[in-house]
């Protein structure tokens, strides 16, 4: 059924609801969700056109979407696809170039680069942040109009065949492919598949840029493009001497001059992966006609291109969302929609600049702004650039305008208690508002990324099955990760139920927005009227808590309590209650019908290790004798778990009703049999404050422990043990990268600081970063070396670290 819509917005996700009345959503089903689920609450909130999959409908669907006054479906076999034949129907309106890149790496950072080079003669559409996936890229091309004179559009995939739906999409008239590797290799089943995949998207393009140096894309591109694309203007740069390359490259990293056969380019860029970006992009100026001498100068004012939205803390109990990077509408939308999912302060703020370039009528845009801000219920906006000031009449009473960075600043403006967003366009440097605003600490931080933690919960998700319910533990600061910031992702994602430590840790949660069930694993009776009052659930483990609890119950007089959780000892021999405990158990609950159990559970001992099977097998079987006697003398089944991190791994058969994610959800898989399919969410860096040359005999550190065997350079870094960072990583047990080389501890580790020998690394300088642990340096090498475990060292982080979370794709 072809689509015949006058929406201006594709809508896959209901969290994401901004206009419904101009709106179609696609009710894509996906691994963890279906979006036919959230037809009948959107139809609700307004939504009147909607894309269906007839083949999953059931009947009762098919009636309740026919009694839907005034709604309009499209019935379709795939919605995904249907999506894609929209936006490529659309696509063929426009008549202007379109850039279309591939590859590995580099594509987005490729795109913006061009982007802004080429902003001068051009107005562009791009993909925002890194939308390239089947979904991200047709809802990037859905925002091209009439009024754009070039598009750049990033493409990726990670399986066979996907390429072919999304060319037509992008139907690029020029290609970059920037390099290949080893990203989504279990995919395919070798290199050269994957490339001749992506040479799909330029079936139809006229021209092709790429490096010959990547000797298995010069082959595909020459033998498989060639035959199926006869026409294309194949364009080769690279370093080795090609007879094909049309280009030839040499960089000068000392010098920082990057010659292109007769042209040589200053840089500032040094490191190789950005040095082959900037080829590409001077490559295709030079092929579109643009001088040297002004390439050499728009060059000149690139930057390294943060593509991360990130939320940090700010000064005065706020929290920062710093999204200063760059300004479009389809970004500023993302940024909205991530700002309205916080609801960790009372009040939200947004600091905007002027919207740059973007082709449209100043009123209608900053109306459309106005729109998006009333739609998210922004509290209050700073609009900063002249345009604001000249549409300051479509914002609400109470805006603040400015004429420039400058002017904001010296307002020196005071925000207490508020989300604030902040997203500007480059030219206005919001990073010296982000750099005021934001709490100032030292300069050790734990990098959160939130877009691995949602894959890490996808996977177990997975895992689970879609009948499973997941509980998410975050206790322990999310072991090291933040609370708040955690819940508030999970929230977001729809799980079933948090876990705390402590009713202190629940009562933050609920103060900070969330709205989950919350089960409280070691309650205390002194707790019981705070977890009353905040509907946190308390995990009944003993006789005495459970006589404790009931006394507070018959307080209430009949008011409602919160559920209760009951903990079964089945070999831990922590908490629970034992088999003997039954009687008195089943005898106390039965006698108090007041009491609404919501859950049973227990926990296996040796779930990480095999030699602990049969013990866990005894242990699952007792739980459920245990269960079966206290189920019957219910008359109801309260919902069964067991299963910890480990547990979903190695125990599928044992998940029940709901399973406990742990430790897995923030990247470590401890059995060590799928890390490779897990993603970690934390990097801690820290810098170096100094650098000294010292000689062979020479010591360092307290007791004169550490003893130069050579000459060395000797790096003081911004971690000690008040961080977090171990004192037993002392006398070379511990490393950190710098620069990618791993550096060992010398001497002992201090309360502040921390003593490395850098020698190996001879670029590095004061100021640079370190890698404390990452994907350079991964958390579970560090843990081992000191005889612990993962566990410890993130949860053994200070609080005075300070926590910056990030979310990098579409």
């Amino acid at each position: 059924m072809k689509i015949q819509t006058n929406a201006q917005y594709l809508l896959h996700d209901s969290r994401q609801l901004m206009f419904p009345e101009a709106s179609v959503f696609f009710a894509i089903r996906g691994q963890h969700h279906d979006g036919h689920d959230y037809v009948l609450p959107l139809y609700e909130q307004g939504v009147r056109e909607f894309v269906v999959e007839g083949g999953v409908l059931s009947g009762a669907q098919k009636q309740a979407f026919e009694e839907l006054k005034n709604a309009k479906f499209w019935v379709v076999d795939n919605a995904l696809l249907a999506m894609q034949q929209l936006v490529a129907h659309h696509r063929t309106q426009f008549h202007v170039p379109v850039v279309g890149i591939t590859g590995s790496n580099g594509k987005t950072i490729v795109k913006e680069w061009l982007a802004q080079l080429l902003a001068p003669e051009f107005n562009v559409v791009k993909s925002p942040k890194s939308y390239n996936s089947q979904l991200g890229v047709p809802l990037s091309v859905w925002a091209m109009n009439a009024t754009h004179t070039l598009g750049i559009f990033e493409a990726g995939l990670s399986k066979p065949h996907e390429i072919e739906h999304i060319e037509p999409v992008v139907r690029p008239t020029i290609g970059i492919f920037t390099n290949i590797g080893p990203a989504h290799d279990e995919g395919f089943r070798s290199t050269k598949q994957k490339i001749t995949e992506k040479l799909r998207l330029f079936s139809h393009a006229q021209k092709l840029i790429y490096c010959a140096d990547y000797e298995d894309i010069d082959t595909e591109v020459n033998i498989i493009l060639r035959a199926a694309n006869p026409t294309i203007d194949l364009v080769a740069w690279g370093k080795k001497k090609n007879a094909r390359a049309k280009y030839q490259t040499l960089f000068d990293a000392v010098a920082q001059k990057l010659t292109v056969n007769d042209h040589v380019f200053s840089t500032h860029f040094k490191d190789a992966a950005s040095v082959e970006n900037l080829t590409h992009c001077i490559v295709l100026m030079l092929e579109m006609k643009y001088a040297p001498a002004l390439i050499e100068q728009r060059i000149a004012l690139l930057r390294p291109v943060s593509m991360r939205l990130e939320m940090k803390q700010g000064t005065n109990n706020c929290y920062l969302i710093d999204d200063s990077y760059n300004n479009d509408l389809a970004g500023l939308t993302m940024a909205l929609q991530f700002l309205s999912q916080q609801e960790q302060r009372p009040q939200k703020v947004v600091i905007l600049s002027d919207l740059l370039q973007t082709g449209q009528k100043e009123p209608d845009l900053y109306q459309h702004i106005a729109q998006l801000l009333a739609e998210k219920k922004v509290d209050r906006l700073v609009g900063i650039g002249a345009a604001f000031g000249r549409n300051s009449a479509f914002f609400e009473t109470g805006s603040l305008f400015f004429s420039d960075t400058e002017a904001f600043m010296a307002a020196a403006l005071v925000f207490k208690n508020a989300l604030i967003l902040v997203k500007g366009a480059r030219p206005f440097e919001f990073e010296r508002i982000v750099n005021q605003l934001q709490e100032k600490v030292h300069g050790t931080v734990l990098e959160i990324n939130l877009d691995a933690l949602t894959h890490n919960l996808n996977y177990y998700r997975e895992k689970a099955g879609a009948n499973t319910k997941i509980m998410v533990m975050v206790k322990a600061f999310a072991y090291g990760s933040g609370s708040a910031e955690v819940a508030q992702l999970l929230q977001f994602h729809r799980v079933d139920y948090l876990a705390v430590a402590y009713a202190d840790e629940g009562i933050e949660l609920r103060q900070n927005g969330i709205e989950l069930p919350i089960m409280v694993m070691n309650p205390a009776a002194g707790s019981f009227e705070k977890m009353f009052e905040h509907n946190l659930e308390p995990e009944i483990y003993s006789p005495r808590i459970l006589e404790y609890w009931l006394a507070f119950v018959a307080q209430k007089k009949g008011k409602k309590t919160p559920k209760i959780h009951l903990k079964l000892d089945t070999g831990m021999h922590r908490l629970g209650f034992v088999e003997s405990d039954l009687p008195t158990l089943i005898a106390q609950i039965t006698e108090n019908p007041v009491l609404r159990v919501a859950t049973v559970f227990s926990h296996l001992v040796g779930a990480d290790e095999s030699k602990h099977n049969a013990f866990s097998e005894k242990q699952f079987a007792l739980f459920g004798a245990m269960y079966g006697r206290i189920a019957a003398a219910l008359g109801y089944q309260p919902a069964r778990h067991m299963l910890n991190s480990a547990g979903i791994v190695r125990f599928p058969d044992f998940k029940m009703d709901m399973v406990r994610l742990g430790i897995g959800l923030y990247g470590v898989e401890v059995n060590q049999l799928e890390q490779r399919f897990l993603r970690p969410i934390g990097t801690l860096k820290t810098v170096i404050s100094q650098i000294k040359n010292l000689k062979a005999g020479q010591t360092v550190g307290y007791g004169r422990r550490g003893v130069l065997e050579r000459d060395a350079r000797i790096a003081t870094i911004a971690i000690g043990y008040a961080d977090g960072f171990d004192r037993g990583f002392s006398g070379a047990v511990g490393r950190v990268s710098v620069g990618g080389v791993l550096c060992p501890v010398v001497g002992n580790v201090c309360m502040d600081m921390t003593m490395i020998d850098i020698t190996d690394v001879p670029t590095a300088q004061e100021g640079d970063e370190v890698v404390v642990f990452g994907a350079q340096n991964p958390i579970t090498d560090l843990a081992r070396a000191i005889g612990t475990i993962p566990y410890e060292i993130l949860t053994g982080i200070g609080a005075r670290v300070k926590r910056v979370f990030f979310k990098e794709g579409n």
